[in-house]
């Protein structure tokens, strides 16, 4: 994705600085940005998910926008604030339009809401083990629990019975956590093979 970015840029006569953590400098696209600037350890709470650091990196290279590419910061809305609070255009979604369609849950209750049908599952996000076991047992198994605020694949685990449960629901809410410093997740029934239909609206 940063790579895309950069040659996009590069292709419009933009320069760009590329964020790294310190296990990343060798990463391709530290060496096809201009600049790029290292903000924090491996962990990705200590850099890619720190604001102030990613924000610290903009300001010392002079940028005027920030490309969030996906995961992360990407639907995160008080990103998307911060970046226009300190005149950095962010790149993607609004905090309005992040929280309404960012966070798949709080998605799916506005698409609800209109009375367009959506796949089966939990209403709002689980917060306990029973809640979620009740959801499961009550739409039929096999179920996905995903990351509320989710992108990529992460956060996602696909469960066949109940006794996979547990394991999959504390799994798919640290790895939510680590990556988009959310640990939200909802539950919906899982289709195992699906005609994907999808239409994108600029």
């Amino acid at each position: 994705i940063s790579l895309r970015v950069i040659r996009a840029c590069k292709e419009l006569g933009i320069p760009t600085v590329a964020i790294y953590s310190d296990v990343d400098d060798l990463s391709l696209h530290t060496k096809f940005a201009d600049e790029a600037i290292c903000v924090g350890p491996g962990d990705p709470r200590k850099s890619y998910l720190n604001i102030p650091a990613i924000i610290a990196a903009a300001e010392l290279t002079n940028a005027d926008a920030i490309h969030p590419g996906y995961g992360f910061l990407s639907e995160n809305a008080e990103f998307s604030d911060i970046c226009n609070e300190n005149n950095l255009s962010f790149i993607g979604p609004s905090a309005h339009i992040i929280n309404t369609m960012g966070n798949k849950s709080v998605a799916k209750e506005t698409m609800e809401s209109f009375g367009i049908p959506v796949i089966p599952g939990s209403k709002g996000n689980i917060s306990t083990l029973d809640e979620g076991l009740s959801v499961a047992n009550e739409i039929g198994y096999p179920v996905i629990i995903k990351a509320a605020s989710g992108g990529g694949g992460r956060g996602m685990r696909i469960v066949n019975n109940p006794s996979e449960f547990e394991l999959a629901f504390s799994t798919a809410q640290a790895e939510a956590k680590i990556s988009f410093n959310d640990s939200n997740v909802y539950l919906e029934k899982y289709f195992i093979k699906p005609k994907h239909i999808e239409i994108q609206i600029i």
